[in-house]
């Protein structure tokens, strides 16, 4: 005989999708004009960080190439899609405090990200587990890479679009998984399977609206590498808010406490 909901020794029941609003075709360019807003109004917060991802993504940049040359440079590169989000993880308290009318500091910002730290070491974990899938993706696809000393050119884009179709279902995966999931842990009390189940059935009833925000994030993202990673400086928390907005417009967290009491979010 089953017990009820309400007797000890059973954890009672919630569902673990988190109810999605159907957005807008368009509605990614308001979500970007949002998070530009929040960036001009918390910039040394917004530099600061953005300088931090820099420092970050050109460390790993030259460590990719001094180990693997330009094949492995380009795996990394490829691979920032997956650690991004969790690099702009601390930027989604500045748009919260924005949100609540406060002043966003770095102390406050870091000191917002305390509660939610292990669900995100959590994550960072699966996006690892990820990630790693895409390096032994990125090894096989090494055989296609035209070896020689003056490789044609055909050979060489011939590569990258082999290895940009195989990363393209990674990334999918990981941004389905993660674009309205991290922003969620950084705010409620949610545990990751229930963000990521939430976030990827948001993804999948907004298809359109959600193709144009990860075309935008893909743009933006390689404006941020052709000026030699300096753009990641604006680029990285301006998406982080745009993404901030995003999920308060897609998700409907209203049955979820928040991580901290006061304001709206």
């Amino acid at each position: 005989m089953h017990k009820q909901s309400g007797q000890p020794g059973r954890i009672p029941t919630k569902t673990l999708i988190v109810p999605c609003r159907e957005l807008s075709v368009g509605v990614a360019f308001s979500w970007l004009r949002a998070g530009w807003n929040d960036f001009r109004q918390a910039p040394l917060v917004s530099l600061a960080y953005g300088f931090f991802v820099f420092l970050v993504s050109m460390a790993v940049a030259w460590l990719a190439w001094w180990l693997g040359g330009f094949v492995l440079l380009i795996g990394a590169l490829s691979g920032f899609v997956f650690v991004a989000p969790m690099l702009a993880f601390g930027l989604y308290s500045v748009s919260r405090q924005l949100c609540e009318g406060k002043k966003p500091g770095i102390g406050h910002t870091i000191e917002a990200i305390k509660r939610p730290f292990g669900s995100a070491m959590v994550y960072t974990l699966v996006l690892l587990v990820v990630f790693l899938l895409w390096a032994r993706a990125g090894m096989m696809v090494q055989v296609f890479f035209p070896y020689g000393q003056d490789p044609e050119w055909g050979h060489i884009i011939s590569f990258l679009l082999i290895g940009s179709a195989v990363g393209s279902i990674f990334a999918g995966v990981s941004f389905a998984a993660s674009v309205f999931s991290l922003p969620m842990l950084a705010n409620r009390e949610v545990d990751v399977i229930t963000a990521v189940i939430s976030s990827t059935n948001a993804v999948l009833r907004n298809k359109p609206a959600m193709i144009i925000w990860a075309l935008l994030i893909m743009t933006l993202t390689m404006i941020g590498f052709l000026t030699a990673g300096l753009g990641l400086i604006v680029i990285i928390p301006w998406l982080a808010y745009a993404t901030w907005h995003g999920y308060r417009d897609a998700l409907d967290v209203s049955e979820w406490p928040r991580l901290t009491p006061g304001g709206q979010a």
